[in-house]
């Protein structure tokens, strides 16, 4: 197979992607993000709260 039959099968391909719509994309980054700051707003109070146990328990 040589280069150029190379990327004309790759365009033929991406031709039958069925690409996601712009709400689609929109909804998945919000889930993403919500998701994301959730999760490091826990990881951020767990290391607070630790953090604290363990000022508290050393001399």
């Amino acid at each position: 197979m040589n280069l150029i039959q190379y990327f004309r099968d790759a365009r033929a391909e991406l031709s039958r992607v069925t690409w996601p719509t712009r709400q689609q994309v929109l909804e998945g980054t919000q889930a993403v993000l919500i998701f994301v700051v959730a999760l490091t707003l826990i990881v951020f109070f767990m290391d607070r709260v630790f953090g604290f146990a363990v000022r508290a328990l050393l001399p």
